[in-house]
């Protein structure tokens, strides 16, 4: 291991952008950008060294948010949903160095995509009941999946929490909960697969100042805007995200 920074100006001009816009996400404002992080820096590093790179950002972010949120969770949903979001991490962990980072990338955006088409085209009724369990199972499994491969864990499990319509503090609440146990979870893998070397932690520490700036945007936007538009904003980065996502995959 090499002892060393990235200097390469071009990356900051992709990594400061990146890092703001997954601090703002954490606040639970403009969620669907989040997963925008990792394919924004794979322009300047790889998917893996992206992911790395990320990581000690998303424990303080992390922890900024279960602190605001912390009184706004819903517990018995919770228990629900991480144990399936571990198994998806532990799927990510033993498949990470064989499935190539840009397929699960098209995956994912193609089906962020396809769900805003079906809400667009199909939009819930107000006595619709909510989706079955067994697909929140496997939604929350494909989140825990490709938030290790990519920590863009947001869209899979949006897809099945946003037709619940939960208030959006209890929905920002719930979700920040569920991605610190997930990403805490992560740690050990990425150690293992020899991801959190000194090179990508140093850079961390450089673009750590940049965490709380972006929750804090976040948390000023959030606490300024009504259900209608929250979610509005919701959708508008999911699409960006599985267009994005969709891009990576195919170019």
């Amino acid at each position: 291991m090499t002892f060393s920074l990235i200097t390469d100006p071009i990356f900051y001009a992709v990594a400061i952008p990146a890092v703001l816009m997954l601090g703002i996400s954490k606040s639970g404002f403009g969620a669907g950008f989040g997963s925008l992080a990792v394919p924004v820096m794979a322009l300047s590093v790889t998917v893996p060294q992206a992911a790395a790179i990320l990581m000690p950002l998303l424990l303080l972010m992390d922890l900024l948010g279960v602190a605001v949120f912390r009184k706004n969770f819903d517990l018995k949903f919770l228990k629900f949903l991480v144990p399936f979001g571990l198994v998806g991490t532990v799927v990510g962990a033993l498949l990470f160095k064989v499935l190539d980072a840009n397929v699960v990338a098209s995956v994912v955006g193609g089906f962020t995509l396809l769900f805003l088409a079906q809400r667009l085209l199909f939009p819930p009724k107000p006595d619709s009941p909510p989706p079955p369990k067994w697909l929140g199972a496997l939604l929350t499994v494909t989140s825990g999946f490709t938030s290790f491969v990519a920590h863009a864990g947001g869209p899979p499990l949006s897809a099945y929490v946003i037709p619940l319509r939960l208030s959006p503090i209890k929905f920002t609440s719930t979700m920040a909960f569920f991605f610190f146990v997930i990403n805490l979870s992560k740690w050990i893998p990425y150690a293992w697969l020899g991801l959190l070397d000194l090179r990508n932690l140093t850079t961390s520490l450089v673009l750590l100042p940049l965490a709380p700036v972006g929750v804090w945007m976040g948390v000023r936007l959030a606490g300024h805007i009504s259900q209608l538009w929250f979610y509005r904003i919701l959708y508008f980065g999911m699409l960006l995200t599985g267009l994005k996502l969709l891009w990576d995959g195919f170019r």
